[in-house]
Order: C-alpha cells, then structure tokens, then sequence
C-alpha cells in the first residue's frame, strides 16, 4: 500500500490519517502554504509553518492551528512528517512524508530561484515526488528576477516622467511584498489595496520586515496618487477602483505574460513576467535533484509534464487531477500559443 492515497478530499496518508491540502473539511490537514486553493475553510486541526500562521488566521478565522519549524520532525502514526521550504511565498513549504519503506514529498506550489523573502528551496531526496506544473511547458522559462526588476524600474521611472501613476496587478499574497521590494529603491510613496494591506499586515505579525507603504482608502487623493505606485490584486483592473488613480498606466505581473498576446487580452499597457512558480526548466531540474523514481504532477499542464518524463527522461510518472490552482497563476494561456514548445 503506498504512503499517500489520492482521494476526493485531497491526498491522504492512511498511516499517519491526516491529508495534504485537503480541498474538503477533514479531521487533520497539513497546509503547505496560506493560498486559497491549498488551505481551505472546515478542517478541524491544521499544521502549518511558522511563518504562514499569520495569513491563515487571517483568512480562516479561528482555527486549531499547530506551526512547526522546517526539518522538524513530527511522528505522526507509523510515518515521520517533516516541512521543507518551497521558496513559493513566505511560509511555504514541501511536506516529506517518510514510513518504513518509502519516502514521499508533496511540493504544494514551488519556485527554485530565492526571492530574498520567501525561504529558499532545498532539495528533498524521495521516492515518490508529487509536483506541480502549473507552467509545465518548455515556453515558460522566466528570466533571472533582477533583470525583470530592472525593466519594472525603468517602465515606472519612465510614467513618473510623463506624470502617469504606476499601476501593478498581482497576487496579494507572495507577489505583491515581491514588487514592493523591488521597487521601494526607486524612493516613489508605495500604495496599496486593501486586500494587499491586510497581507502585509499579517505577514508583518510573523516577523516580516516590508518596505514603507500606505493603504488606499476612500479618503485617498488623485493628487496623493500622482506619479506614485500603486499595487492592486488583479481583479482590479478595469474595476471603478481605479477611478481615483487619474492618470495612470497600468501592468500586469504573472508567469502568462510570457505567452504572445496576453497583454493585449489582459487590456494592459504592460506585461512582466514574474511568477511565484517553477518554469519548466526548474520544474526539470527539482525532479531531478530529488530523485524520485516516482513523479506524479499535478495542477498545470500535468499531461504533458508526465509525458516527457517518461519518454525523455525514462522516469516512472503520471498526471494527478486535483482542485489546486485557483490563484491568479490558475488562468490558462491562449491554446494558440500553448502548442509552442511541446515536446
């Protein structure tokens, strides 16, 4: 009998009874990261690092919540369960599950290259690799962040000087405190939505040190605006939110920006590529570094990320179907450009 069953609540080990991301209420779930689609709303006891303590109590109420540190073993049944970073957003983590005979590892979402605020991810050598592959196409290969934090400076140095507000969707939690980073050398005020506000605020509660910001609130000026940086989930684009910016120009940040014509469809004046999730050659080389004789995917182009592990690589491995990815990396691309690549 394998360690983790694939079942219609999440995944499931038996030995230990507990779930992974269970996406339906369960008795015990362990919760790799504070991502609406990976923790949900109804279990009766969490576990969780220490360092997303802060987001899921923010998001999930009061909850009968355990936070542990990475490495640290926990016996749990006849397996040991131990949390390792994935380097996706603060907090996150890879649950490595390990019985007698196997040794499982749940990556939850994951990026290799160290944002400086994220723990970075290390290599968990296992048998059986469950993985993402929300980009899990050869297309999707993301430049190194410091040259697309560079381009955002320019673009945002270049709207201050036509007396545009520089407007950045992105993902609240992860993303946002990712931009805000990058951005803060640049000396321009730092404003934010209210969704983005309350993340930094729970994440500022775990011991993060975020750079100056404002909220924006009904009492928010056009002209406190002018010529500043405005940070705003993506569902505010094209939302009366904006109303109050006056002029500005605006840009969307997702790993989708890599595809042609995104940004046309996304009706933005501009498109980064930064993501909080492995591209494919990451994607590639995590596999690689675990060692997994087993690799099942999940969530992203599963079929295809499976396909090539067999027939390229010769590894043992099968698509997964799940309810993660909700967030905003969820969107699918165009199925024009989609085909780019496939191996």
């Amino acid at each position: 009998m394998p360690l983790i069953h694939f079942t219609d609540k999440g995944l499931y080990c038996p030995e230990g009874d507990f779930y992974i991301d269970p996406w339906r209420p369960v008795q015990r779930a362990i919760i790799t990261h504070a991502h609406s689609d990976h923790a949900r709303w109804g279990s009766a006891h969490y576990l969780s690092h220490h360092q997303s303590r802060g987001m899921l109590q923010q998001r999930l109420g009061h909850i009968s919540l355990q936070t542990v540190d990475w490495q640290q073993p926990l016996r749990m049944g006849s397996v040991t369960v131990q949390l390792h970073p994935a380097g996706h957003i603060a907090g996150s983590s890879m649950v490595q599950v390990s019985g007698a005979t196997e040794t499982w590892l749940i990556t939850g979402d994951y990026k290799l290259e160290d944002d400086g605020m994220s723990t970075a991810w290390q290599p968990v050598r296992c048998s059986h690799m469950v993985t993402e592959c929300t980009f899990g196409l050869p297309i999707y290969q993301w430049q190194p962040q410091h040259l697309i934090y560079k381009r955002m400076q320019q673009w945002v140095l270049a709207n201050q000087a036509q007396g545009f507000t520089s407007v950045f969707y992105a993902y609240s939690l992860g993303k946002a405190q990712r931009i805000m980073q990058a951005l803060a050398t640049l000396g321009a005020p730092l404003w934010v939505h209210g969704a983005i506000a309350n993340a930094n605020e729970a994440l500022a509660g775990d011991g993060f040190v975020l750079p100056a910001w404002q909220r924006i609130t009904a009492a928010t000026t056009r002209q406190q605006l002018q010529g500043s940086i405005v940070i705003a989930p993506p569902s505010a684009a094209g939302s009366p939110w904006l109303k109050r910016m006056g002029k500005y120009r605006d840009a969307s940040c997702s790993g989708w920006m890599q595809v042609r014509g995104n940004k046309r469809r996304h009706n933005v004046d501009e498109g980064f590529v930064l993501s909080d999730h492995a591209d494919w050659p990451s994607l590639l080389q995590a596999v690689a570094a675990c060692g997994a004789e087993y690799v099942y995917s999940t969530h992203g182009f599963t079929d295809t990320f499976s396909r090539y592990l067999r027939e390229e690589k010769g590894l043992w491995s099968q698509a997964v179907s799940t309810q993660y990815g909700s967030d905003e990396e969820d969107e699918p691309a165009s199925t024009t450009d989609n085909t780019e690549g496939t191996p």
